[in-house]
C-alpha cells in the first residue's frame, strides 16, 4: 500500500538507505530527497527508483538553513527523516514545529537529543512527533539496550560495545569512516555519559581506567573497547532503574594510540588558532587532512557490531542476557552494514511516526519504540539480532 508522503534532508549514504527502506517496506506513496546538492538529491533518488522498481523518489535542492524554504518543503509531508550534521538539528525541529510535520533524525549530539526532547509540549499541541538520535549508535543500540534489560527480571548492570569497523583492515588506520567525519571527531571530543550507582557521570573519551581488549570472535578477533560517546538519551531513560550503565566504542588495536594523540595535540578543537599570521580551526585541519585518509571507498565491506551485555537477577537467580547484532554490507543491494543499521532504524522509526504508532510528543528512541517491536522490525530486514541468556555461575 503507498501512503505516506515522505522527506529525507540529505541526501548522502544514510539518508538514500532510509529513503530506500520507506520506499520497500514503509507504504510511501513518495519520498523526496533534498540536499543543497541537487545532483547529489537526484543521483541517490535514481538509485533508489532503480532498486526497488518504483519511480517512487525524487531529489530536489533545498538548503536547510533557509527557514521559510524548509517549512515549506516539510509542510506536505507526513514525516521525515533529517540526515544532516546534528549541528543543524534542533533548527530543524523548530522548523518542523512550524510546519506541523513530524520527523527523527540521525542525532549524534546528547544535548541537542535533550533540547529536542525538551519541545515536548508544543509537539504535542502541534500534533506531531519528534524522535531524535535515530542512528545506528546512537540509535538502534539504544533500543537493544532496552531490550536486553526486558530478558532479566531486573538489570543491575548494561554494557554496549559497539563499532562499525572495516572487514579488511588495512594499515596504518586499520579504520573506514562511512558516516559524517564531524560526528565521529563530535563523539570522541565529547565523552561519554554513564551510570554509576544511580547516578549520571561523565567519563573522557580514552579514559586509560575504562580501555579494555574484548574478545568477539570471527571475523574481528580481539578489539579495542573504549569509552565515547553512543548511549545518548539512555542514562536518562534506563538509567532510572538500571544503577550502571556503560558504553564503549570498539576498535582494532591501536586506534586509541593513534586518535588520542590528535586529541592530545588539540585537533579536535573548534576553536580558532593564529597561524601565520591566520586564524585557523584546528578540528577542520584535522578533517581535511584525515578523512581523505581514511574515507571509505564505495565499494566498502565493513562490519557493524552491537553487543549488549546486561547483568541482573532472572526468576530470582543472577542472570546475565546477551544481545548481539552483527551487520555486514548487502552485495545485492549496494548498501554497508553501517547504511543498513542506520538509513534503515531512521526509516523504521519514520514509518512508525506516520502512521500514527508513535503519538505527538517528543521521545527518546529507546521509549518512543517498543523493545520487541523494534527487534521485530531489524529481524524483517535481514539484520539478525540474536540474544541468550544465561544463569551466572550456572554454566
Amino acid at each position: 500500500m503507498s501512503t505516506y508522503r515522505y522527506g529525507i534532508l540529505g541526501a548522502g549514504r544514510q539518508g538514500t538507505a532510509a529513503a530506500f527502506d520507506l520506499v520497500v517496506r514503509g507504504e510511501a506513496a513518495s519520498v523526496t530527497l533534498a540536499d543543497i546538492d541537487e545532483a547529489a538529491a537526484r543521483r541517490a533518488a535514481e538509485r533508489v527508483n532503480r532498486l526497488t522498481g518504483r519511480d517512487c523518489a525524487a531529489g530536489v535542492r533545498l538548503d536547510v538553513t533557509d527557514r521559510d524554504g524548509l517549512v515549506a518543503f516539510l509542510r506536505p509531508l507526513d514525516a521525515f527523516i533529517a540526515a544532516v550534521s546534528y549541528k543543524l538539528n534542533l533548527g530543524i525541529a523548530e522548523a518542523a514545529l512550524d510546519a506541523g510535520t513530524s520527523m527523527c533524525d540521525l542525532g549524534g549530539f546528547t544535548a541537542t537529543a535533550l533540547a529536542q526532547i525538551g519541545l515536548a509540549d508544543r509537539a504535542k499541541q502541534r500534533g506531531i512527533a519528534i524522535v531524535p538520535d535515530c542512528g545506528e549508535a546512537p540509535g538502534l543500540a539504544n533500543n537493544l539496550m532496552a531490550y536486553a534489560t526486558t530478558l532479566l527480571d531486573t538489570t543491575d548492570d548494561l554494557l554496549l560495545l559497539d563499532g562499525g569497523l572495516p572487514l579488511h583492515p588495512e594499515a596504518p588506520w586499520e579504520y573506514r569512516v562511512t558516516f559524517a567525519m564531524d560526528g565521529l571527531t563530535n563523539e570522541y571530543a565529547g565523552g561519554a555519559d554513564w551510570v554509576r550507582d544511580g547516578r549520571i557521570v561523565h567519563v573522557d573519551t580514552f579514559d586509560p581506567a575504562e580501555y579494555e581488549l574484548v574478545e568477539l570472535g570471527d571475523p574481528v578477533g580481539e578489539l579495542e573497547a573504549f569509552s565515547a560517546g553512543g548511549g545518548s538519551t539512555v542514562p536518562w531513560t534506563l538509567g532510572r532503574t538500571v544503577p550502571s550503565i556503560r558504553n564503549k566504542v570498539l576498535r582494532y588495536p591501536g586506534h586509541v594510540a593513534q586518535f588520542q594523540a590528535f586529541q592530545d595535540a588539540g585537533f579536535f578543537s573548534e576553536t580558532p588558532i593564529q597561524v601565520d599570521g591566520v586564524p585557523v580551526i584546528p578540528r577542520h585541519v584535522f578533517h581535511a587532512l584525515i578523512e581523505p585518509q581514511i574515507r571509505a571507498p564505495e565499494n566498502f565491506e565493513d562490519i557493524v557490531i552491537a553487543h549488549v551485555i546486561a547483568t541482573g537477577r532472572r526468576g530470582g537467580k543472577p542472570a546475565r542476557a546477551i544481545v548481539d547484532l552483527r551487520a555486514i554490507r548487502d552485495d545485492t543491494l549496494g548498501f554497508t552494514g553501517m547504511e543498513r543499521t542506520t538509513g534503515w532504524h531512521a526509516a523504521i522509526v519514520c514509518h512508525l511516526i506516520a502512521s500514527g504508532a508513535i503519538p505527538p510528543g517528543a521521545y527518546p528512541v529507546e521509549e518512543a519504540v517498543a523493545p520487541a517491536t523494534m527487534v521485530a522490525a531489524l529481524r524483517e530486514r535481514g539484520l539478525p539480532v540474536t540474544e541468550s541468556i544465561e544463569m551466572v555461575g550456572e554454566g
